[in-house]
């Protein structure tokens, strides 16, 4: 029997690996399956290229096996196995990673074969849960088994055994505070989270299985059962086979097996596979995603050769892709040695240009082949479309060959078909293009059907993020400009002509600004005196679209004016100097009866802006009573 000391650069590797190099104990079986599965995909590359000396690949297993009575958890493989020599350098000797020099002896053969390589640390994450930790190995090669045996300090024991079966086992004592890993719950948990689709399949324990009744059987026969093993993973998921393999429903199948929870299909797919300047495969999903981006996040899955290393994908992904759901795999993501990770790399700026490059051009194609269809599912996907633009140039670029801009009539626009359809009608004598928009069609319907009288167009944007958006677009497009239907009265938004006269004269329209100033709250209105059309409403509430667009902006985040987010509502107070109810407000013999009109034309104006709450509904309601006794 060989003892000796483990060849590492500091005195005990031990508190190093528990303190500092995992984030989270439960990875430790994640590796150490990780482990196996190089070690099986090894014993397949030297079938392949008949370098195992005769022996057969014959569809190997890795089995999980929990012995409580002993406190131990098991691990055991059929793969490549390891002499006592290899023993000795990949186990004993850290510094040195066996998937590492394997890759390099073979390195043109095996650049598809799949491995791993992280043997070398990754077994130690062992010692987190365990206070002993035992491999059992019998290489392919006609040597002798070995048996070493740690106790979590820098001593092992290296010995001959008499293992017949071509493979390793790892035994892990588990400690006193680790009980947890058990318990069959808990791996299952875990080898469902990392391992659900590694490439080899995994034997947990064992399950019934019903076998089919024969055509002949009686209605009250029930089905014999069988015992067959219970093989926890799919190891050809989707995302590794070619598009052409897959049709629909294989993609809507595997959208399930990936969110069990989820009941909704997703509205579309986009298959990744990449294989120059990097490797990179994987499925992306459209869900249907409501107005709250932040709920969304974290559903993307991102794996490294089928290990599942984390849900979180920023810095890989683009940030305005992290609200779709899916898998991504590419073995040139650089983790660190935990993979819990990622490291700063220019590898992973070109992954995150691509992925943003492949979504344009599947959202163009879906675009460009049913337009119909895509038109229905706008709603569902604008989000993520419209975040794209404000925060990618060249997805915005991209963008204007899909992006839609729906009107409250239902039609759905390009920015080329928009620009097109409203450019004589809605350009003001300035030679600016104005588009006009409503958030919520119900509050602002007033202000769209004004808008509508004259012929114009109204687009309905309604997202999160819009005013974000507008900003983007107006500083990207020349001469243009976007007013929200109620940012002013519909002829002020579009000007056409010089303004209209005036029915008062000028000292009639200062004792009128000051009789409303005097009753009109200033702390919330701007009274503005207007000439319109005598049959226009008398009174109009607007809120510049500046003022407003800066505010929204800095409520959802970016952007805006500092500390506009918290201002106080303000609004201005349009008088239509040309209406007959104004004429009469200002002719009226007594201040009572005159506050009393001025109150409820107010009023009247609020409700048609969805302003008219609490008391002051109350008081209104009352005096409108009074009113029509």
């Amino acid at each position: 029997m060989a003892t000796g000391n483990i060849n590492v650069s500091v005195e005990n590797i031990f508190p190093l690996i528990k303190k500092f190099l995992y984030s989270d104990h439960e990875i430790f079986l994640r590796e150490l399956i990780s482990n196996a599965t190089d070690a099986t995909l090894k014993l397949k590359h030297l079938t392949d290229i008949g370098e195992a000396g005769g022996v057969e690949y014959d569809n190997p297993k890795i089995e999980v096996k929990i012995d409580k009575e002993n406190n131990t958890l098991h691990v055991i493989d059929q793969g490549i196995g390891m002499t006592k020599e290899e023993v000795e350098k990949y186990i004993n000797e850290v510094a040195f990673s066996g998937a590492e020099e394997f890759l390099e002896k073979y390195k043109d053969s095996a650049k598809d074969s799949g491995i791993i390589g992280h043997f070398g640390l990754g077994f130690y994450s062992a010692f987190m849960v365990a206070n002993k930790v035992e491999i059992l190995t019998k290489s392919y090669k006609d040597e002798p088994a070995a048996h070493w045996v740690c106790k979590g300090t820098t001593e092992f024991t290296l010995e001959e055994a008499d293992k017949k079966d071509r493979g390793t086992e790892i035994i892990l004592h588990i400690n006193e505070d680790d009980k947890e890993f058990l318990e069959e719950a808990r791996i299952r948990e875990l080898l469902t989270k990392y391992n659900k689709f590694m490439p080899i399949p995994i034997k947990f324990g064992t399950r019934e299985e019903s076998l089919p009744l024969p055509e002949d059987a009686p209605e009250d026969a029930k089905p014999e059962t069988k015992t067959v093993d219970d093989i926890i993973n799919n190891p050809n998921p989707a995302w590794t086979k070619q598009p052409t393999e897959l049709e629909d429903k294989d993609y809507k199948e595997f959208y399930r097996e990936l969110y069990p929870m989820q009941f909704e299909e997703p509205l579309f797919h986009i298959h990744l596979n990449v294989d120059y300047p990097f490797n990179l495969t994987g499925i992306l999903y459209f869900p249907k995603l409501t107005g709250n981006m932040d709920i969304q996040r974290d559903k993307i899955q991102l794996y490294q050769n089928q290990v599942f290393v984390t849900d979180n994908v920023e810095g890989i992904v683009p940030e305005f892709l992290t609200m779709l759901r899916g898998v991504i795999d590419s073995p040139d993501i650089p983790l660190n040695v935990s993979r819990s990770y990622l490291q700063a790399d220019s590898n992973v700026k070109k992954i995150a240009s691509y992925i943003s490059r492949k979504v344009a051009d599947k959202l163009k194609s879906l675009f460009n082949n049913n337009r119909e269809d895509f038109e229905k599912k706008w709603n569902d996907i604008k989000i993520v479309i419209e975040y794209g633009m404000l925060s990618e140039d060249k997805f915005f670029k991209k963008s204007q060959d899909f992006a839609l801009y729906p009107t409250v009539d239902g039609k759905y626009y390009t920015y080329a078909e928009l620009e097109e359809k409203i450019k004589d009608n809605q350009t003001d004598k300035d030679g600016n293009m104005v588009i006009l928009y409503a958030s919520n069609e119900d509050a602002q319907h007033s202000y769209v059907e004004a808008a509508k009288a004259k012929g114009y167009e109204v687009l309905l944007l309604d997202s999160p993020i819009i005013s974000h958006l507008l900003q983007k677009l107006e500083s990207e497009k020349e001469k243009i400009s976007f007013a929200r239907v109620d940012a002013d009265h519909v002829d002020n938004l579009i000007k056409k002509e010089d303004d209209k006269i005036s029915k008062l004269s000028d000292e009639e329209k200062e004792k009128l600004k000051t009789d409303f100033e005097t009753v009109v709250p200033k702390e919330k209105y701007t009274v503005q005196l207007e000439a319109m059309d005598s049959d226009a409403a008398p009174l109009i509430i607007t809120q510049p679209e500046f003022m407003r667009r800066m505010k929204e902006m800095q409520q959802t985040g970016g952007g805006g004016m500092f500390g506009m987010g918290n201002m106080p509502e303000m609004y201005n107070l349009v008088v239509n100097t040309n209406h007959p109810l104004i004429s009469e407000i200002l002719n009226t013999k007594t201040a009572k009866k005159q506050e009393r009109l001025i109150k409820q034309s107010l009023d009247l104006a609020k409700l048609s802006q969805n302003l008219l709450k609490g008391e002051e509904l109350t008081a209104f309601i009352k005096r409108s009573f009074d009113m029509v006794k």
